[in-house]
């Protein structure tokens, strides 16, 4: 309890910067959306104008791009990017931080196991996220609620959510990457490398069209398009993301109880 009360307490500014920064972001473009609903048919035949290529790119969907909740999708895009940078920098810093501060060895000589250890950091990362997503949510629902607009709620809540769902395969990443690399001694470049580099890929599967790339970039597990016209999300894509969660976790936790930890 004590080591999950300490990283919660040592990431809680990071928290509330990058909640209220994502918050903030969404809450910018719901607002713009407020300004431009009076004109919005135009602001339609501008986007058509756009090469098809580039749509996809951008993630643009025509149909819905009028309603609350589809101008919401395109803008959203870009608030995961910065969640799952979020994610993947807590879950490498999390665990390294021990090697890097060269304070891993006053922790392992604690009476408290390996496995315990591993458990109170996740728990705390997990906890992170959680009141992240919570703040973020609070905020952007509230601003939502202010805009004259008939809107879905649920689908505004299940587009919100994979914010959460998305951070929650990084993170797992994080702590692989951060358990298999040992000393790490720049937790931003190795988290914005591996992001960035997932969504690359997701874009240019995205004007190729190649459906392959949606097994490979978690970015794509959650079609937007998808969730505004069904409501609903893929299931295999979901048994793919938990999959891939459940393997990260344990291999994270075979690697560290059994590797040689040095402090100097």
């Amino acid at each position: 309890m004590n080591i999950f009360l300490h990283e919660l307490k040592a990431y809680r500014k990071s928290l509330i910067i990058w909640s209220c920064s994502m918050a903030a972001l969404a809450c910018l473009y719901i607002i713009m959306f407020s300004g431009i609903q009076s004109d919005i048919e135009n602001f339609k035949n501008l986007l058509k104008t756009m090469p098809e290529s580039v749509r996809r790119l951008l993630g643009i969907y025509i149909d819905s791009i009028s309603t609350l909740q589809g101008f919401y999708s395109f803008v959203f895009l870009y608030i995961v990017l910065c969640g799952a940078i979020q994610a993947m920098n807590l879950g490498l810093a999390i665990v390294s931080k021990e090697v890097r501060d060269k304070t891993a060895d006053f922790l392992l000589t604690k009476p408290v196991s390996r496995e315990k250890i591993l458990t109170s950091k996740l728990i705390a990362a997990l906890a992170s996220l959680v009141i992240t997503n919570l703040i973020y949510l609070a905020i952007t629902v509230l601003i939502t609620l202010t805009v004259k607009s008939e809107f879905s709620m649920k689908i505004f809540l299940m587009i919100s959510v994979t914010l959460f769902f998305v951070q929650l395969i990084f993170m797992p990443l994080g702590v692989l990457v951060s358990v298999l690399a040992g000393k790490i001694k720049s937790v931003i470049s190795i988290s914005l490398s591996t992001v960035f580099g997932f969504f690359i890929i997701s874009m240019l599967g995205s004007v190729i069209g190649d459906k392959a790339v949606r097994y490979i970039s978690p970015f794509k597990y959650f079609d937007y398009e998808y969730i505004l016209r069904n409501g609903a999300y893929e299931g295999k894509f979901i048994i793919i993301g938990v999959i891939f969660v459940i393997v990260s976790i344990a291999a994270s936790y075979a690697i560290y109880t059994r590797k040689d930890i040095h402090a100097v």
